[in-house]
């Protein structure tokens, strides 16, 4: 079996490429690696000015080791194997985009760190149910929201009801799966 490629390895090979020292770069995309990145190792904290992080199409399973990310804005992590949102506490005061479709996310535990979210791009992972689905209130600056290809979303979505319970939910949401969320003068005053 072919060992994956360290994130030392992979910021390396980004430096060669770009002709840039990787730990005085803000963005940063290390995405398709070959053979793929599997872990989020500590050499992460070798880039602390880095405020985009693209580490998508890999094979990472967990989020870890971002504590040294302390500019870290961007987060994209999309077409990995990651199950769960622990390891966010690090990047909870200044991330504002988390970029995470096509993993396995069944659970919404720990995304409640992210004070400052304002984008989540979760589509195609394993959210089913609406108590999930709820600890997306927690985050009071989420704008826009891509959820499409989740259980919960395809049921709602096909029962005709989806943008309209996503939106007495979440109150501040601008946008849903690409569609704006268009309120009524009643509504806003409410808010």
């Amino acid at each position: 079996m072919i060992k994956g490629t360290s994130i030392k390895e992979a910021l390396g090979r980004w430096e060669e490429k770009n002709g840039a020292k990787a730990a005085e770069s803000t963005e940063i995309k290390l995405i398709s690696v070959l053979p793929p990145i599997e872990k989020m190792d500590a050499s992460l904290s070798t880039i602390p000015k880095c405020e985009k992080l693209s580490l998508s199409t890999n094979a990472i399973e967990k989020i870890a080791n971002l504590n040294g990310l302390k500019n870290l804005r961007i987060l994209s992590l999309g077409r990995n194997n990651i199950k769960n949102l622990n390891g966010l506490e690090a990047v909870g005061d200044t991330l504002t985009e988390l970029w995470i479709s096509y993993n396995l996310i069944e659970k919404l535990k720990g995304i409640h760190v992210l004070k400052k979210l304002q984008v989540l791009y979760m589509s195609n992972n394993s959210v089913k149910d609406w108590g999930e689905f709820g600890k997306l209130s927690d985050l009071s600056n989420l704008t826009e929201l891509v959820f499409v290809g989740n259980p919960l979303e395809e049921k709602h979505s096909a029962e005709g009801d989806w943008i309209d319970r996503v939106s007495k939910m979440l109150k501040k949401l601008k946008k849903i799966d690409g569609t704006p969320i268009i309120k009524d003068e009643e509504e806003e005053e409410e808010d």
